[in-house]
């Protein structure tokens, strides 16, 4: 099978920290993506032009990376990273929309920066991306998941601290000290996120 994406995406991480943790990973080729070249291959893939893309054995693509983890779940044999019971299941889902959410916003600033000149840069609509982070990051350090619960939510909140922790756009750390402590405490749960972590 393939994973399609590039190396420093956190989407793509998802996919390659679920699949590392379930022991998939080996079952997979990543293959470089380029969302903005036209002719990389990601757009036939995916005609959305987004990454992750996963191809199936039978040549099915898969996308996106919720898509994707519950179809790596699916390969685990089921109820791994998505809970079989349902109140569980919500709420991993539900965390993973929340941290997939943060991850869009903090994108949508990174993309600002640069692909617009900086005299055009628009303040009020990267205040409000960043408003939705930020209120994205409160809401997971008011109520922070288990750290030693690896389901498709901590999964995507794991992958949204460390997306920010490498490009910036905000300093959780130290608005938010209580999801430190919390990655942290996932790290020690999940090895594969170190091992997925993008090259700085």
């Amino acid at each position: 099978m393939i994973l399609r994406t590039s190396i420093t995406s956190p989407f793509g991480r998802k996919a390659r920290l679920a699949a590392t943790h379930l022991g998939l990973i080996d079952r997979f080729r990543i293959e470089p993506a380029e969302a903005t070249d036209p002719n990389d291959p990601l757009r036939k893939d995916n005609p959305l032009g987004k990454m992750p893309v996963m191809t199936l054995d039978d040549g099915r693509k898969v996308y996106d990376s919720r898509v994707i983890l519950e179809c790596l779940d699916h390969m685990a044999g089921g109820g791994k990273i998505l809970p079989a019971d349902w109140d569980a299941r919500l709420a991993a889902l539900t965390l993973q929309a929340l941290a997939d959410g943060i991850m869009d916003a903090a994108i949508l600033v990174v993309y600002e920066a640069r692909h617009r000149p900086a005299e055009i840069h628009h303040k009020p609509w990267l205040d409000y991306q960043l408003g939705k982070a930020e209120r994205g990051l409160a809401a997971l350090a008011a109520n922070p998941p288990d750290p030693k619960q690896v389901t498709v939510g901590t999964i995507a909140t794991a992958c949204a601290l460390g997306y920010i922790d490498w490009r910036k756009q905000t300093n959780w750390r130290a608005n938010h000290s209580s999801l430190v402590t919390w990655l942290d405490a996932f790290r020690a749960t999940a090895p594969a996120f170190d091992a997925t972590t993008p090259p700085v």
